[in-house]
């Protein structure tokens, strides 16, 4: 019931129990009733009322404040946040738009969902008010594909999901103090030994003691940042090297069951839907890269041994917040877990992210983003108004967004979410990512997909495997029976990398021994 429709309720309950006086009381009840229609004249008649629904709790204080915020700016307009199940979501609004007065104006919804939305009517295309810079000169590139279907914007781009790649700072700091450290000494005995040969006696300090090496923070700060991976293989060569502290279990652990911390591997191989995901006549699964980046994948398995059943992302990031690994791949919430755990005392580390490695010098990696969008419905009377109200929420709201939700916006209107390092990392990834394709026949690619990583981590041949996921969906693309020609590609596993593999199987064996 509407807010209108319960004071009406009010009211007319009040009119009612005024008419137990008698009929000498009419006249008064009657001007009552002209007074609650001027009443309810003041205070909707000259406002409009938009319905926006959403499926996250997470957002309602939030948007609450931005409905109320807009209609200070705009005041002929109010706008009511609804929350509703995330289940049969495009349904239940197409229900609402069909049979309810209160149809939904406008909702948020993931990129993904934008086909079926456009196709059954829920979703009307965009445009930016005059006088606002177009969507192009706003949104990073990513973000302007994830809304786009054929052509048509049919939406605003809002906040976005994607998975980077988390350290262990602390840990990466004493390891690169250490290595300095070594180098110092190192270069310190070969001067003493050379002034020893030249001179017969060592170099002392005033004091008489030998001279303490001095560590410099920059120095420290710049070996991290060599440090950290650019590709697969300098995570193997670092593993292959590093004195893990006794807590440390392993150097390199993510939720191997989870498409979504998995795709980086062949996000750059494969395309699915072409730039914008809505092209069915640009799919390419099955070729020679995007095998090399499984075989790759598979590889890892004899380093870091991970079980697919065992494993989760949960028990991945507690993991890290015990201080048990040094690398994982985390999305977005990570950040906000972790700050949490550590105002609690529960996480006794400096952390850092970076975006994701990639698969090696010649075989890029990308991570998969969603982006969720707010969206016209195509059903609303009131779509200028409710368009008005997406750019609002979209562009001009979004300084605290990350601050009340932990989520991170698309665009940033005050600039302070992205002062922390770690987050503009996360947008750096995004920019980079492949957003969720939009096509109602693939839309059971990403089970397929993670079922096919699934089996090749437990040592399905990839090459296999990869060509009867090509055909399964090509198959349900073009309605009919499709056969991709296999695509021999010779085994190219160095010596120096199967003895790395072969050394970690062995640690990560002991490791459970123990």
């Amino acid at each position: 019931m509407t807010l209108k429709k319960r004071i009406t309720m009010i009211l007319v309950i009040a009119l009612c129990v005024g008419g137990i006086y008698g009929v000498g009381r009419l006249g008064i009840a009657m001007r009552q009733g002209e007074e609650t229609e001027t009443v309810e004249e003041s205070l909707f008649g000259r406002r409009e009322t938009l319905y926006l629904w959403y499926t996250d709790e997470a957002l309602t204080d939030y948007l609450n404040s931005v409905a109320v915020s807009y209609s200070e700016y705009q005041e002929d307009v109010r706008v009511v946040p609804i929350y509703t199940s995330g289940r049969e979501y495009l349904e239940t609004i197409n229900q609402a738009s069909l049979h309810s007065e209160e149809v939904p104006d406008l909702y948020i919804v993931s990129n993904d969902s934008l086909e079926k939305a456009y196709l059954a009517g829920l979703a009307s295309e965009v445009k930016m008010p005059e006088g606002v810079l177009p969507m192009e000169e706003l949104f990073p590139k990513t973000a302007v594909s994830a809304v786009t279907y054929h052509d048509k914007q049919l939406g605003y781009p809002f906040y976005f999901e994607t998975s980077c790649f988390l350290y262990n700072e602390t840990y990466l700091k004493d390891w690169a103090a250490a290595q300095i450290e070594a180098e110092l000494d190192a270069q310190a005995a070969e001067e003493a030994q050379q002034q020893l040969e030249e001179e017969g006696e060592p170099q002392e300090d005033e004091g008489g003691s030998a001279q303490t090496v001095v560590i410099d923070e920059e120095a420290v700060n710049a070996r991290v940042e060599q440090t950290l991976p650019k590709t697969i293989d300098d995570i193997l060569a670092f593993a292959d090297v590093y004195d893990a502290p006794e807590q440390v279990e392993a150097v390199f652990k993510w939720d191997v069951s989870d498409i979504f911390y998995n795709y980086f591997f062949v996000g750059d191989s494969i395309d699915v839907g072409g730039k914008n995901g809505d092209q069915s006549d640009s799919i390419h699964i099955y070729n020679e890269n995007a095998i090399k980046c499984l075989r790759v994948y598979q590889s890892l398995n004899q380093f870091f041994s991970i079980d697919t059943i065992e494993i989760s992302y949960d028990g991945v990031l507690q993991d890290f917040m015990e201080g048990k690994i040094v690398y994982t791949v985390a999305t977005t919430d990570a950040i906000s877990k972790i700050e949490t755990a550590k105002a609690e005392g529960n996480f006794a580390y400096d952390y850092g992210v970076s975006t994701v490695p990639n698969v090696s010098e010649d075989l890029p990696s990308a991570s998969l983003s969603v982006t969720q969008c707010v969206v016209v419905n195509g059903y609303s009377g009131k779509k200028e108004k409710a368009n008005d109200f997406a750019v609002y929420l979209t562009e001009y709201a979004t300084d605290t967004l990350y601050a009340r939700t932990g989520k991170l916006p698309v665009y940033d209107n005050g600039g302070n979410t992205y002062d922390d390092p770690n987050k503009v990392a996360f947008l750096q990834e995004y920019m980079n990512s492949v957003p969720m394709p939009k096509m109602i026949e693939t839309s059971n690619f990403w089970v397929e997909l993670e079922i096919a990583f699934a089996k090749i981590w437990d040592g399905d041949d990839a090459n296999d495997d990869l060509k009867a996921l090509s055909e399964k969906i090509m198959s349900q693309v073009v309605g009919g029976e499709y056969v991709e020609e296999y695509i021999d590609v010779p085994e190219e596993v160095t010596e120096e990398y199967e003895d790395e593999t072969e050394e970690g199987a062995e640690g990560n064996a002991e490791e459970s021994t123990e």
